[in-house]
């Protein structure tokens, strides 16, 4: 069985943030949960390069864009690196076979007559890289994303995607769930959108606004392909479309997209409109995250509250970040992050959780040398079941109350005080127990899971702290 998994493709004006973070895990888990049920698993990510934010950032600095963004791209995939994340493609936007898949599907669009040109005058916002009528905007007149940053007005010729073609079609794929979006309060604010009218959108810029960057309109030498129109493309270019076609029919449909919920409305109602349109198939299903915060705020350039993930991976680990970011923020309400917040976590859950657990039973089983002969461990139905769910923190709630129910069971049994043969019984079936909750840990901390793993087969011997107390 295939699984083809994405993340959504950042944009590269800056460093990555703990909320691309929080998405690099979450999709990471997902995949590593399906590999090992034995699917054959793509899991993709990408740089977002053919933004205008882009070039202005570059500009900025006064750095040519490409190596701007070469630059910035790079730190994303060295921060999936340091997180433990292995993304089976990364398919930057700036590259040649997806500039080529990206007017392929301008021109199937086209070829359907969903493509025409009109003058045009709204407000965009660079953040979203969106435009926005007066009434989707807070009482300020600012974008809801971006709250600080005003919206320019731009005047212009530009194509246009006939959007409103598909109204009664998307409202029928998303409500019969032919098309999912997970959780349900979503999928309603999607249908929802949808039935207050949808307008078609632009799908260029010129030249002169695009700075010349991005992928050129097939046919008009004048024009840019509008960033959402080529960047939603990056899931299809990243696995052949356009270039393989062997590859591209063996992997797409995408079976889950992940993203934030910043970006629902490209995913929800564009993403699936251009596809249907372009005569390809859609993607399965939709799982829509909510953000970090960071003591109760939204992370901010401007409030410079941005957590750098790299320095809480110095202080505490991956394996720590990723048990943060999973267990402690729900994946459907936004989910707060602090320092404080971090070092209790450590502390109570990994250091004199977890590790405690593991660190107990070895030495009881190096005191008797102790040996697994069998290794009979399960990965817990429970946890499967919230995993298949995206429940993350409910899934590692339940993989908890195995650690503390074992705890508990510990210290009423007193097995140090046992006779050496039915200490031995009482370690058979804990290290079943260890084994079973580390084999469940693999999707989320596979590090910690995998060093478990190896510390409970053969004879059982202590180590060194999985957590040392900070």
């Amino acid at each position: 069985m295939k699984q083809y998994i994405t993340c959504a493709i950042p944009y590269v004006n800056a460093a990555p943030h703990a909320g691309h973070a929080l998405e690099f895990i979450q999709g990471d888990t997902i995949a590593r949960y399906h590999r090992l049920l034995d699917s054959e698993v793509i899991l993709l990510s990408g740089a977002d390069e053919n933004a205008l934010k882009n070039v202005q950032a570059a500009e900025s600095l006064g750095e040519n864009v490409q190596a701007f963004v070469d630059k910035n791209a790079k730190l994303f995939q060295d921060l999936a690196e340091k997180l433990n994340v292995r993304f089976d493609v990364f398919q930057k936007g700036s590259d040649e076979k997806h500039h080529l898949a990206s007017q392929k599907l301008w021109q199937l669009c086209a070829e359907q007559g969903d493509i025409y040109k009109k003058s045009y005058k709204g407000l965009y916002c660079v953040g979203c890289e969106a435009f926005y009528t007066p009434d989707e905007l807070d009482e300020k007149g600012e974008c809801f994303e971006h709250p600080g940053k005003k919206l320019e007005e731009v005047k212009e010729e530009n194509y246009f995607f006939k959007l409103s073609s598909y109204q009664d079609k998307l409202l029928q794929l998303i409500e019969s769930e032919k098309y999912q979006i997970i959780p349900s309060f979503r999928k309603n604010e999607v249908i929802s959108f949808i039935k207050s009218g949808l307008q078609d959108f632009s799908i260029s810029r010129t030249n002169k606004r695009a700075k010349n960057w991005g992928v050129p309109v097939p046919g008009d030498p004048n024009q840019r392909e509008y960033v959402w129109f080529d960047a939603l493309n990056i899931y299809q270019s990243g696995i052949g479309f356009g270039w393989d076609e062997e590859k591209y029919k063996k992997w797409w449909p995408a079976d889950l997209h992940v993203i934030g919920k910043g970006i629902i409305r490209f995913h929800a109602v564009y993403w699936p409109a251009i596809l249907l349109s372009a005569g390809l198939a859609l993607p399965k299903k939709l799982f829509v995250h909510d953000y970090i915060t960071i003591n109760g705020q939204k992370m901010s350039k401007t409030l410079g509250n941005i957590i750098d993930p790299l320095e809480v991976i110095k202080k505490y680990g991956t394996d720590a970040l990723r048990y943060y970011l999973l267990a402690k923020v729900s994946p459907f309400t936004d989910g707060d992050y602090s320092d404080e917040k971090m070092l209790e976590t450590y502390n109570a859950d990994l250091a004199n959780g977890l590790g405690n657990l593991v660190a107990r039973i070895a030495k009881l089983a190096e005191k008797v040398s102790f040996e697994i002969t069998q290794t009979t461990e399960i990965f817990d139905p429970l946890v499967k079941e919230r995993l298949e769910q995206f429940k993350f923190n409910e899934a590692l709630g339940a993989i908890w109350q195995d650690i503390a129910a074992l705890d508990k069971k510990i210290n009423e049994v007193q097995p140090w005080k046992l006779e050496e043969e039915k200490l031995k019984e009482f370690l058979s079936e804990s290290a079943v127990k260890i084994r079973s909750i580390a084999l469940s840990l693999k999707p989320f901390l596979p590090e910690t899971a995998d060093k478990i793993l190896q510390q409970f087969s053969g004879q059982v011997t202590s180590s060194a702290p999985l957590f040392p107390r900070i």
